[in-house]
């Protein structure tokens, strides 16, 4: 992270010389870009850093006590999704976030919070698993782009 501040001081004045539209073209594509980055950790069940998610909870019991089978489902597989995870620009910064109801899952699973399994149901302490995040392979690509951005290219 001390990198991606480095960085922004460095870049600062030479992107106030860019004009408005100029400005906010490069945010839009570097939102697209980081959405697709933390699509494709989704997709791969880690987060940012490369981290393995912990895995979902063991198999359940049916109603005579017995464990049933699961199949082993990818986590938060609809979430990686357009529909729900949005990149675009708000007052010239690149915004990836999560939209509508969708937000307070990932909230919770982020940060690993408390909140019932279903309304009115059980409540249960989830994991922590990253969902967003900025990676270091990414910040280095980042400033390739800018980089080939400003330079014209």
């Amino acid at each position: 992270m001390a990198d991606f501040m480095e960085l922004e001081g460095w870049l600062a004045p030479l992107l106030d010389r860019l004009t408005d539209g100029e400005r906010r073209k490069l945010a839009l594509d570097i939102a697209r870009e980081l959405r697709r980055e933390n699509a494709a950790t989704i997709r791969a069940q880690h987060g940012p850093d490369g981290e393995a998610w912990a895995p979902r909870k063991n198999p359940l019991r049916d109603q005579g006590g017995q464990l049933r089978k699961r199949n082993a489902q990818r986590l938060f597989a609809k979430l990686a999704g357009a529909k729900h995870l949005r990149g675009h620009v708000d007052g010239g910064d690149a915004v990836v976030a999560f939209t509508g109801r969708t937000e307070r899952i990932a909230r919770v699973h982020h940060f690993g919070l408390r909140d019932s399994v279903k309304p009115g149901g059980p409540q249960y302490d989830y994991p922590a698993r990253p969902l967003l995040g900025i990676s270091d392979d990414f910040t280095k690509r980042l400033q390739d782009r800018l980089l080939s951005h400003l330079a014209g290219g």
